[in-house]
């Protein structure tokens, strides 16, 4: 195991795994969506960023063995997506994303995607932000959005989100509660 490799093993220690249902289709984080991501999500002791750890696939690339933009843009939505649900304990929906390109992120290469909240604007509007490292802890990517915020029952009225994953949500805030 390299010193890189060894590094990033001990970062993860850091970190408390989130549950994820299997109950969802979800292109960046479901387990059972074969086209997917399958992004797993973490959060640090200080319960201010989200982080997972990852390859992206081959099959995700844009051209050679660089990652199409399009996905590295999901990457970093997704993680924004989770940072808003764990840490705000509210669901998110992009208004807008910006997305700086700094360096290439290629595939099959371990890479970190942490997202956290910058600002709460309102009880309706935040501001998110993502980051994508390499392997040598070099920002590769950056993004910031600006989002929509919603409780599970705002989204229950809406009748937007079946009953199911709303329930999963539900026991997903109840679970990070309980670990900060």
């Amino acid at each position: 195991m390299t010193e890189i490799e060894t590094k990033n093993r001990i970062d993860k220690e850091d970190y408390i795994k989130l549950i994820n249902s299997d109950r969802h289709n979800c292109f960046g984080c479901s387990k059972k969506n074969e086209s997917g991501l399958k992004m797993e999500f973490y959060i640090n002791k200080e319960a201010d960023t989200v982080v997972s750890w990852l390859s992206v696939p081959g099959r995700f690339s844009g051209w050679s063995n660089v990652v199409h933009g399009g996905i590295i843009s999901t990457l970093l939505d997704e993680a924004m997506g989770w940072a808003g649900l764990v840490i705000l304990k509210k669901l998110v929906l992009s208004k807008t994303l910006e997305v700086e390109f700094k360096s290439p992120v290629f595939t099959d290469s371990e890479i970190r995607v942490e997202g956290s909240v910058l600002e709460v604007k309102d009880e309706r509007k935040a501001v998110m932000e993502g980051r994508i490292y390499d392997v040598n802890d070099n920002i590769c990517a950056k993004s910031e959005s600006l989002v929509s915020l919603f409780t599970v029952e705002s989204i229950r009225k809406m009748g937007v989100v079946d009953e199911k994953m709303l329930n999963d949500m539900d026991i997903m805030m109840d679970y990070v509660s309980s670990i900060k």
